[in-house]
Parts: C-alpha cells; sequence; structure tokens
C-alpha cells in the first residue's frame, strides 16, 4: 500500500485519522503504532518482523550503551549494534547483487537466490542506527520503553519513502505533543499538495518518459535526438515530483498529529553548484551521511588526501544506499567527481546563470546514470543525447507528443521552483493590508485541499491520465 492509491487515502488514512480523533488522547500513540504496523504488514507480514527484530537490536545496545560502565564498553555495543543491522540490511538488499558479480568474475551463470526487499528496510535502518549511535554520542536519552522506538522506527507516514527522521527531533513529540487547528490545517493542505504533485504531476511525467524512452524495450535503441532529450527531461522531472511529493504527504500527515518533520526537499532544481543541489535535493540522507560518516571520517578538516578519500567514500556510499546495481555506485562517484571539481576547481568563481546551467546539466546527465541499470542502454542513451545515435534529430511522433504535453512540462517546471511559494507568501502579505486580498486569500485556502484531493482521486481512479492533455496545440 502507497500513499498515491485510492485504498491509503479513502480507507486506510480516513480509518486512522477517525480513530485517532475519537479514542481518549492517552491511547493516541498505541493508534499510531497499531496503524503503522497494520500499514507496514500490509505489503508483507513476514517483513514485520525484521523490522521488528532491527528495533528490538536497538533498543536493547542504545540501552546497554547508556548504561555502560567504560567506553570500550560503549563502543563496543554501538559496533555490535551496527554490525547487526547492516548485515541485515546487507543480505536483503546486497546479497545477491556481490553473489552475481562474484559468480561472473569467477565465470559462472548469474545466482539468482529470490530475495525480496522488505519495504522500507533502507530508511528505517539508518533512523535506528542514528539514535543508537546520538545515545552513544550522549546527544539522546536511550528509551526504556520498547514499544515506543517500535513507534519511532515504524511510523507510517515515513518508514517506507522518508524522510530520514532522527530520534532527536521527534522525541518530547513521543510522549507529549499538542495540535493546533492550524497544524491540522497546515497538514491537511501538505499532505494534498503531495497527493496531487505524485498522483498528477509526477505520474503523468513518468508516463512521457517511459514512452520515450523505455527500459528494456527495442523501442530505445530508434529513438531521436530530440526524444532522448525529451524524455530524460520528464524523467528529472518526475524523479524530484515523486520523491518530494512523499516527502510532503510525511510531514503533512506527521503534522496532522502533532509531529514536525524537517523538511527533506528544498526546491534543488534553483542550485547554482552540485553542492547546493545536495544541501537541498534528499536533506535527511545528505544530512545522515555527514554526521554518521563524512565528520566521522575527518570531513573536511584534515590533508587533501585524506578528504578526497572522504568524499570518494561517502558518495559510494549513497550510491549503493539507493540500490544494488553498479549505475547507482557510478551516480554516486558521479557526484563526488563534481563535489571535488567544485572544492579544486571552479571554487564559486562561476557566474549565477553559467552557474545554474552548469548545475543543471550536470544533474540532468546523473540522471541518466541513475535511471539505467543496462549499461548498452544507458550508452546508447548518452550517445543519443550527442546525437550520435544515427535516427536523426526528431520526428513526428515526438514532435506530437511534445505538443500534447507542452503545458504539463511548464507546469512541472515551475512546480520545481520556489515561484509557488513565493506568490502564496506575497498574496498573504497582501492579505494583511487589504481586504479584498484577504477574501481571495481565504477562499483560495479554503478551497486548495479539497480541490486537490478531487482531482488527485479522479487521477488515481484512472478518468484522467492526464488533465494538461486537454490544453495542447
Amino acid at each position: 500500500m502507497v500513499f498515491s492509491s485510492l485504498v491509503f487515502v479513502f480507507l486506510f488514512l480516513i480509518a486512522y485519522l477517525v480513530t485517532y480523533t475519537l479514542v481518549n488522547p492517552r491511547y493516541h500513540n498505541a493508534v499510531l503504532l497499531i496503524s503503522s504496523l497494520v500499514f507496514y504488514a500490509w505489503g508483507g507480514p513476514q517483513y514485520l518482523l525484521v523490522l521488528i527484530g532491527d528495533t528490538l537490536i536497538s533498543w536493547f545496545f542504545a540501552l546497554r550503551i547508556q548504561n555502560a560502565k567504560s567506553d570500550s564498553a560503549r563502543k563496543l555495543n554501538l559496533v555490535l549494534e551496527c554490525v547487526v543491522l547492516l548485515g541485515v540490511l546487507c543480505v536483503f538488499k546486497y546479497l545477491e547483487f556481490l553473489l552475481g558479480n562474484f559468480a561472473g568474475i569467477l565465470g559462472y551463470q548469474d545466482i539468482v537466490l529470490g530475495i525480496v526487499l522488505p519495504i522500507g528496510i533502507s530508511f528505517y535502518t539508518f533512523q535506528l542506527i542514528s539514535y543508537v549511535v546520538d545515545v552513544y554520542r550522549g546527544d539522546v536519552t536511550a528509551q526504556r520503553s520498547f514499544w515506543k522506538v517500535l513507534l519511532y522506527s515504524s511510523l507510517f507516514f515515513q518508514c517506507i519513502a522518508g524522510p530520514i527522521v532522527r530520534y532527536e527531533t521527534i522525541q518530547s513529540e513521543i510522549d507529549e505533543r499538542k495540535v493546533s487547528k492550524n497544524d491540522i490545517y497546515y497538514g491537511t493542505r501538505r499532505f494534498c499538495i503531495g497527493l496531487a504533485k505524485k498522483a498528477i504531476l509526477a505520474n503523468s511525467c513518468a508516463a512521457v518518459a517511459d514512452t520515450l524512452l523505455p527500459i528494456g524495450e527495442p523501442g530505445i535503441f530508434s529513438q531521436v535526438t530530440l526524444g532522448f532529450w525529451l524524455g530524460m527531461l520528464f524523467y528529472m522531472l518526475e524523479i524530484y515530483l515523486d520523491f518530494s511529493a512523499y516527502s510532503d504527504m510525511a510531514i503533512g500527515m506527521g503534522r496532522m498529529v502533532g509531529f514536525h518533520f524537517l523538511e527533506n526537499f528544498n526546491y534543488p532544481y534553483i542550485s547554482k553548484s552540485v553542492q547546493e543541489f545536495w544541501r537541498r535535493w534528499h536533506i535527511s540522507l545528505s544530512s545522515f551521511f555527514r554526521d554518521y560518516v563524512y565528520i566521522p571520517l575527518g570531513g573536511s578538516r584534515c590533508f587533501t588526501g585524506k578528504y578526497v578519500r572522504n568524499i570518494l567514500i561517502v558518495w559510494f556510499l549513497t550510491g549503493m544506499w539507493h540500490g544494488a546495481s553498479w549505475n547507482y555506485i557510478l551516480w554516486g562517484l558521479y557526484f563526488a567527481l563534481f563535489l571535488l571539481l567544485e572544492k579544486f576547481v571552479i571554487k564559486g568563481r562561476l557566474p549565477g546563470v553559467i552557474a545554474h546551467g552548469y548545475a543543471l546539466i550536470v544533474v540532468f546527465f546523473g540522471w541518466v546514470l541513475f535511471r539505467f541499470e543496462d549499461f548498452g542502454e544507458m550508452g546508447f542513451v548518452f550517445g543519443g543525447l550527442l546525437g550520435l545515435s544515427g535516427n536523426g534529430f526528431s520526428s513526428l511522433e515526438v514532435q506530437t507528443l511534445f505538443l500534447q504535453n507542452i503545458f504539463l512540462l511548464i507546469f512541472c517546471i515551475i512546480a520545481c521552483t520556489d515561484l509557488g511559494k513565493r506568490l502564496h507568501h506575497g498574496l498573504f502579505v497582501l492579505a494583511n493590508r487589504n481586504d479584498m486580498a484577504l477574501v481571495i486569500y481565504g477562499l483560495l485556502e479554503a478551497i486548495t485541499p479539497s480541490f486537490l484531493l478531487i482531482i488527485s482521486a479522479v487521477a488515481l481512479s484512472g478518468l484522467s491520465y492526464n488533465p494538461f492533455i486537454y490544453f495542447q496545440f
């Protein structure tokens, strides 16, 4: 079950919210925990045992660390917890990949174990590791109630697709949280924005990208140059709109019941450098690797060789985290090289417009590495983008598809900027000075969540694949 499904929105979420509202506040956490476990078990009850087991191990070692009498004992318990959790993650996510590579080196056939990856294991593994490390550092106090740690790791708002929430962020809110009418409205509005972003924009972009660049199908090798560029542009928009939509929905659902999750995406496509892009993209993941890998390795306060090593390690792990395939590793190292280039060569000397264009081009070509696991397809797409496919520059099919989706393209590009946020703030400021603006602002605020929910439901029901299709040349 995913957030962008009719079953979740109109069955699970409504049932959960009604129950949460009606029960005595002392049982709110119990409702949250039961709902989260039911939600997680929906995708595979057997993997609920993995989630509970990882949480039990982390709860146990966190208490041992806090009660340890010596630094060596504390460190030993921390190492054991990390080894166990990362070991579980590696078995489920990377064992088949590693064995397949060894088999290839030795000349044997591919090894297929049929291991199914538990939903959200990468997210809750990192959350639990951050919790235990923070206990070790003394940043948080170990939670003595196991079920509260389980609530933290299993919260259905974010355990499936993030953001990676630090325990210190919500530690006090697990026991004591207050919900205002503004929280409920903001949470509902944020959830509906995320739902519409996913159901209408991201899904529509995905349909265009898959049409132009079908993975694993011969059609990709007959695509024209314009088709490669247009397909990757829609994929670039899709992947931001998709990832950020889930964060929007998670933040919104959390706010509805008093949890204040930190922002996870901050308009990364307006960046003027790769470094800035990664300060804005998947912020919770970037900050995790910064605080728990990069800085402990020495960060940037070391000699050049060690700094380069630290960057390569972090970005190798970043690539691996995204998937068990070589293309993700290349994708991570690709960004590492540009971060080093900016550090030692560019040094922030590019003027604004050029810097923005440079960052977008680097990210654009990086998404080619991210999308294609097959190196043959990947190489052909790179060649096609450079006009080396031998299929010509354009075709009638690509031109028609472009015209059919031009308004979708324009709207999605705008949605990737902070223009809407600035306009909303500007109207809010004006509403404090002008009665007519106040009326308009109030009406928009009142109808926006309902309107977005309705058109999202229509899109998810299949009644309308793409509302922008009706506005075409």
